[in-house]
């Protein structure tokens, strides 16, 4: 059994603290999974390289003071609580759910789902009150506890891990709350979503009295994840126009102070240069060109410094 075993199982402790004197931030990360993917994906982005190994729960980062813990992520909260990490990723719905006592100091934008309430479809429901008294099976009561209080509501809960949603098909229960995603397998459990309790995403958390000296790191750390964040869902756009169309062209760009406008070679053209929100582009890009924008050009962002 190598060292460690009895505390993380069969893996290797790289090291429980930084051996040399350069100060490090530790980030607990989920082992694995999609949150795992889009957590490394995001570090590897912002310019911070991890070596990946399946038997290594402690690795040091290159190029930036951090080392990632990998954890379950039903562990992270109490790990970023207790000081064991400084930081960690974990889902909203985790973090409320094991009551950690740590700040969260950024919304991660992925890891998207929600905690939801379903019902056998050949019920009729007429609001949280259908509940009361019944038997609703779940992974996450601390959540739904708190919900049903504030609803007046009085119901069984029967915790229940794995396949909560074939709870009302063999007569277990009720409802269900469980994590709800494309609703697929309410669908194909013969359920419907009838409540939404808890919209959820991937939360950076933080150790509530991190020293100076980690909380600059960190500071470095989230003005490098913003940068990228930021530029995710931005297209710098470049277009050329007559010079007599610009005013009606910036008149149609949204939310725009002030696009770069460029001469060109050819007298009476100019190129104007913008930053658009992917989502709107389409939306006008009809009207760029009824107001005389040509040759328009999108190109990606991979980072962006506001």
């Amino acid at each position: 059994m190598c060292e460690g075993a009895s505390a993380w199982g069969s893996c290797v402790l790289v090291s429980s603290r930084p051996t040399h004197h350069t100060m490090k931030l530790r980030i607990a990360v989920q082992s694995k999974g999609r949150l795992n993917e889009d957590t490394m994906a995001l570090l590897a982005e912002s310019g911070i390289k991890v070596s990946s190994s399946k038997r290594t729960l402690l690795v040091a980062a290159r190029k930036f003071p951090m080392e990632v813990l990998y954890l379950r992520d039903d562990d992270i909260p109490e790990t970023v609580t207790d000081g064991v990490a400084d930081i960690g990723v974990v889902g909203l719905n985790e973090y409320l759910e094991r009551q950690g006592d740590a700040d969260i100091v950024k919304k991660l934008g992925f890891g998207g789902c929600r905690l939801s309430i379903a019902i056998p479809k050949e019920h009729e429901y007429t609001g949280p009150q259908w509940l009361q008294g019944r038997k609703i099976a779940t992974s996450y009561p601390v959540i739904l506890r708190r919900w049903l209080e504030e609803q007046g509501v009085q119901a069984h809960i029967h915790v229940i891990t794995g396949s909560v949603e074939i709870s009302t098909g063999i007569g277990l229960a009720d409802a269900i709350f469980d994590i709800v995603s494309s609703g697929a397998t309410l669908v194909s459990n013969n359920l419907k979503e009838v409540e939404v309790v808890l919209e959820s995403e991937a939360v950076l958390i933080a150790h509530k009295n991190l020293p100076a000296e980690k909380r600059e790191i960190l500071d470095k750390l989230i003005f490098r994840m913003d940068a990228v964040m930021t530029a995710a869902d931005k297209r710098y756009v470049l277009m050329n126009a007559p010079k007599d169309c610009v005013e009606q062209i910036v008149a149609v760009l949204p939310g725009v102070k002030s696009p770069t406008i460029m001469p060109l070679a050819q007298d009476g053209w100019c190129s104007i240069h913008t930053v658009l929100d992917e989502s709107c582009f389409w939306d006008i890009i009809g009207k760029l060109k009824e107001a005389g924008a040509q040759g328009i050009l999108v190109l990606p962002i991979e980072k962006m410094i506001l």
